[in-house]
């Protein structure tokens, strides 16, 4: 961001975070229309029409378990084992022929990736998607630009649950304080911001508010090493008031 587009006030000689933790999903590729897809493919399967707009926001960054839940809910069928894991396989199935065939980019993320790995940041991808379909997704994200990397399968509890992201730290041996998250929905958000994480937040499919814990910004275009120091620091001096 050019500087004299920078909200008056910020402190530009701010020190960067430790890190920048990236969610996927929406933050770095737009790929939640993908799951929306998906989703819907397989509420069909269960008889159901369509997902309703709230079902819809619930599964925003969700994770497999949980969308699943909402899909049966919305097709008002009981989720038995057996019926679960047909829509489980008929589900990643789907996704993963999709995220084969490329996904586009969010605006700025790439740029926003080597910005932050050429100003010398640890990175971490953070995702609530599986490990299987992450992979599949990496190949055109490209996984030199993460240190690590954590799916929803590799943790405990996916999102909104903070164990993603205090996963991440750890791996970089870092504290969640010391870091940036980057994320576009309110599941990822909460997460983060559960943390302990500072949150860069940049919405994708709904409106993100301001809040203690976040900046909110409306694209990863232009964004700088400097932004990411004020944004840190402009978090850190809210809760410290």
């Amino acid at each position: 961001m050019p500087a004299e587009e920078r909200p008056a006030g910020r402190d530009v000689d701010a020190v960067p975070p430790a890190a920048v933790l990236f969610d996927m999903d929406g933050t770095l590729i737009d790929s939640e229309k993908v799951w929306d897809r998906s989703l819907v493919e397989v509420l069909r399967w269960l008889g159901g029409t369509d997902l309703s707009a709230q079902a819809r926001r619930e599964t925003l960054g969700g994770n497999l378990r949980n969308s699943l839940a909402i899909v049966f809910r919305e097709a008002g069928v009981v989720q038995t084992p057996e019926l679960a894991d047909q829509a489980t396989r008929r589900l990643v199935g789907r996704t993963a022929e999709m995220f084969e065939g490329g996904l586009p980019w969010r605006p700025g993320a790439l740029t926003a990736l080597r910005t932050v790995r050429e100003a010398g940041l640890a990175t971490a991808l953070v995702t609530n998607t599986g490990r299987y379909l992450t992979d599949k997704a990496l190949v055109g994200i490209g996984v030199e630009h993460f240190d690590v990397t954590v799916c929803g399968d590799e943790v405990p509890r996916g999102k909104p649950a903070p164990d993603p992201y205090l996963r991440a730290a750890a791996l970089l041996g870092l504290a969640p304080e010391d870091c940036v998250a980057v994320e576009d929905s309110p599941t990822g958000i909460a997460a983060a911001e559960a943390s302990g994480a500072t949150v860069l937040a940049v919405p994708c499919e709904v409106p993100i508010p301001p809040g203690p814990g976040r900046v909110v910004r409306p694209t990863l275009e232009g964004l700088t090493a400097t932004d990411l120091a004020a944004a840190h620091r402009e978090v850190r001096e809210q809760q410290a008031a």
